[in-house]
């Protein structure tokens, strides 16, 4: 999965899992009751600032504030752009 856009700086595009169609227990949400994903996969990375590279790569499963980032659609696809900050952990495994 790739983007035809390079970020700047410590930004970092965040491709979102889909939200939850159902409960555990097989009961399905209606979209007015599904919550916002809150973790998804790095897709693409900027360079980062002067004396601070990032730290993540494309491809890593990540952890992010609920009120992280601006959405994006690009050709057709969902995506969000935030600060590498705004990423609280990555994913193992």
């Amino acid at each position: 999965m790739s983007v035809n856009i390079k970020p700047l700086a410590d930004r970092v595009i965040v491709k979102p899992e889909p939200a939850e169609e159902k409960t555990k227990s097989g009961i399905i949400i209606p979209d007015t009751a599904k919550e916002k994903p809150l973790k998804g996969e790095v897709v693409a990375v900027g360079p980062g600032k002067k004396d601070e590279p990032t730290t993540v790569k494309p491809g890593q499963k990540v952890l992010y504030g609920k009120y992280a980032g601006t959405e994006i659609t690009i050709d057709g696809e969902d995506y969000l752009f935030m600060r590498e900050s705004d990423i609280l952990g990555i994913l193992e495994g």
